[in-house]
């Protein structure tokens, strides 16, 4: 099958918006724009995310072994455009702060909701890598989700998401 047919059938498929976050070796954080993202299971809370196997985030998530993935809302269009070209210094263009529990780069003006991940699992798919991460911190805001699909950006139909997010056990907020 021709890779336009397949692009051109995920494209009619929109889904969330999020930038996935880390730090490299050098101790500066990397990130990029992700609409790969699932949840995997909720006992013990695990998600998903597929990166490009030949990408600088996903080199420097595998030596630091963590990452946030930022939801985006629906003003964080330009952020999900930063991210999703190559550029020497991304996030000299965002706002961002270190996550209070992990520390993991969290974007604090463009995401309603954010969770700090612990690498558990990885498996290397064609051109990605599907990294999967347990999920340890969640902090969520009430937002309206930004979403991509048909090679272009919208907001969530339904309005906002609600937060915050309520502790629950072996999850903190």
């Amino acid at each position: 099958m021709p890779v336009a047919d397949f692009r051109a059938l995920m494209s009619a498929f929109p889904t969330g918006v999020a930038v996935v976050t880390t730090y490299g070796a050098d101790g500066r954080p990397r990130g990029l724009t992700c609409s790969s993202l699932a949840s995997v299971t909720a006992d013990p809370p695990t998600l998903s995310v597929c990166l490009t196997t030949r990408g600088e985030t996903l080199r420097a998530l595998r030596a630091y072994g963590a990452f946030a993935v930022n939801l985006l809302h629906h003003g964080g269009q330009r952020a999900a455009e930063v991210f999703a070209r190559p550029a020497a210094n991304r996030f000299a263009e965002v706002e961002w702060c270190p996550s209070p529990d992990a520390g993991l780069p969290w974007l604090t003006r463009d995401a309603f909701a954010v969770a700090d991940c612990h690498v558990s699992e990885w498996a290397e798919v064609g051109d990605h890598t599907v990294v999967m991460g347990e999920v340890t911190a969640v902090v969520q805001e009430s937002g309206a989700p930004l979403l991509y699909g048909a090679r272009g950006f919208a907001v969530w139909p339904g309005g906002e998401v609600p937060g915050p997010v309520p502790a629950r056990e072996g999850v903190a907020s």
